[in-house]
């Protein structure tokens, strides 16, 4: 009963949030439901206990009592990271596997060295002691760009279509590595030996991300062949929320990816599923079924977005050095994505638009910050909390309403008729 009251909650001021922003702010959907909650919680943190203490207490048990990192890791996401994937066409992405590939990995380790040694350096001067593990793990958490944020924004974005490509493939693919990363540097802070080897994170790395893509393949393949046996959009769709649901639960137990998992599933369903398993009227019902789905979990995850400010003590104290990572998050994108720029044989060679919309539309997001709300060391927790709280808050509103606007300025026209290898 507890977990429907909360829900509850959540949908009904998502619903209001959403309904006031569509009637008279006309922002994005998230976007402007993301900054109510915002502004809700600062109202409540600045008056609510004298004008309505009662409600302002009751919000605030049910946002410090849910689990944030237990239901977008464990529930939330992997709907998300499926409806996002069902969307994408198998052959655009083949165009840009290379990119893909390279930016959801070598670039998401680059950037979390490139922050972690940057705020060893600078944390300091600001009179902060902050380990350097713990530099690394705040980059390992920040580096991913997130695939919900990104999905979102996107798709009122201006941007060509292999730009689009190689951001959505990008934040699709690069959580399965930042978790682990995340994870193994997580250990470390709880360990005085370097017990764990360059061979065992490499063997962590392997069975994670090429497990989970194995797994969802394998789900997504015996997904349409049942459909295709039945040919019935409610069956269809039950069978598409069992692969979700079940194959998060799999992924769960044998210690594989579960986003790569959902990833896999949703290509593989997008594309070869609606080709050969379906009727024009079951890929029409399923399409939108997970249309649907997929704005109301945005909806409810941008409201919970808004509403963790709530769950930050003290804003005063680390303030400035939060605005500080904000500069350092951009800088390692950069960084991140112009060192393979010059080295991986990109093919066409990547220009100096697509440099910049790479990195100004690379959004961070909710991955970010339930990974800084599953750390427990209280030293530190605050500080990176608030850290990864503002860099996400910059990223969605800043970036976000800015990156259409910015593709016009920088991006070069693409040939109509040349076709677009890796």
């Amino acid at each position: 009963m507890e977990l429907y009251y909360s829900f509850s909650v959540l949908i009904v001021l998502a619903s209001l949030f959403a309904y006031i922003n569509h009637k008279f702010i006309k922002l994005p959907s998230t976007i402007g439901i993301m900054l109510m909650a915002i502004i809700v919680s600062i109202i409540i943190r600045f008056a609510g206990g004298s004008i309505f203490p009662e409600t302002t207490k009751k919000l605030f048990t049910l946002i410090s009592e849910l689990d944030f990192t237990e239901v977008l890791m464990g529930a939330m996401l992997n709907f998300l990271l499926f409806a996002g994937a069902i969307h994408v066409n198998f052959i655009d992405l083949r165009k840009q596997k290379l990119p893909v590939l390279t930016f959801s990995t070598i670039s998401v380790i680059i950037s979390t060295f490139v922050i972690g040694f940057s705020l060893s350096y600078i944390t300091p001067i600001f009179g902060i002691k902050l380990p350097f593990l713990y530099c690394l793990l705040f980059g390992a958490l920040i580096s991913p760009t997130d695939p919900i944020a990104v999905l979102g924004i996107l798709k009122k974005a201006n941007v060509s279509k292999s730009l689009e490509t190689k951001i959505t493939g990008e934040s699709l693919f690069n959580d399965g590595i930042a978790v682990v990363l995340f994870a193994v540097i997580l250990q470390l802070t709880h360990t005085s030996e370097a017990a764990i080897s360059f061979g065992s994170i490499s063997w962590l790395l392997a069975k994670e991300a090429l497990g989970g893509l194995l797994l969802g393949v394998l789900l997504g393949y015996s997904a349409s062949k049942a459909m295709k046996g039945i040919d019935d959009y409610i069956v269809s769709v039950l069978i598409t929320l069992s692969v979700v649901m079940g194959g998060y639960l799999i992924a769960h137990s044998i210690h594989i990816s579960g986003p790569l998992t959902m990833v896999a599933a949703g290509l593989i369903i997008g594309n070869y599923g609606k080709r050969e398993a379906m009727s024009i009227v079951t890929k029409d019902y399923l399409t939108k079924f997970w249309e649907l789905l997929d704005e109301i979990l945005n909806a409810i995850l941008f409201l919970f977005i808004g509403f963790e400010l709530l769950l930050i003590p003290d804003f005063e104290t680390y303030w400035i050095i939060s605005v500080v990572a904000i500069v350092v998050v951009l800088f390692a994108r950069f960084v991140s994505i112009w060192i393979p720029m010059l080295i991986v044989p990109f093919k066409p060679k990547l220009n100096k638009g697509s440099l910049i919309m790479l990195v100004w539309g690379g959004l961070r997001g909710g991955v970010s910050i339930a990974l800084v709300l599953s750390v427990t060391d209280p030293d530190y927790k605050e500080l990176l909390l608030e850290m990864t709280y503002l860099v996400v808050v910059f990223s969605i509103v800043v970036q976000g309403l800015t990156v259409g606007k910015l593709s016009n300025k920088v991006q070069l026209p693409e040939p109509k008729n040349k076709p677009q290898a890796s």
